[in-house]
């Protein structure tokens, strides 16, 4: 009788490792500078990865009708074209810190999410201040 209960505790213990790790090798988004990818591309060709660096300052393309962002991806050493379909968000800007999530098609890399970094930073606005008030501090916040 024991032996059933601890076969069974075993296959299920198994499944649950099987779930946990085969799922996890699957479901894995490694994060990149330009530099690394470019040390190792065909490791990384069409798999999901997250891609950080800086906008180069004079690529950013956007085309509002059509919703595509082209810009340029530097850690200062190396460069990464990028294109993303969307909006950019509003602190989207050439020398912000980017984190880009997509794969890498043809040497291009296909955006799909793209987060900004900002200022750390929270002050709310004071009461009375004026929308132009708000504005500048955040502008100085970035």
């Amino acid at each position: 009788m024991k032996g059933k209960y601890l076969l069974g505790i075993l296959v299920i213990l198994g499944a649950l490792g099987y779930m946990v790790f085969g799922g996890l090798g699957r479901n894995l988004v490694y994060f990149l500078t330009p530099s690394e990818y470019l040390q190792d591309q065909a490791r990384y060709q069409n798999r999901p990865v997250r891609l950080g660096g800086l906008v180069k300052p004079g690529t950013v393309q956007y085309d509002k009708d059509r919703l595509e962002l082209r810009f340029v991806l530097t850690d200062g050493v190396a460069e990464v074209p990028v294109f993303h379909k969307g909006t950019p968000p509003g602190m989207f800007k050439e020398g912000q810190g980017v984190v880009v999530e997509g794969r890498f098609q043809e040497g291009v890399f296909q955006g799909t999410n793209l987060l900004v970094k900002h200022s750390e930073t929270y002050q709310p606005p004071k009461e009375g201040w004026t929308p132009e008030e708000v504005r500048k501090l955040i502008e100085e916040a970035q």
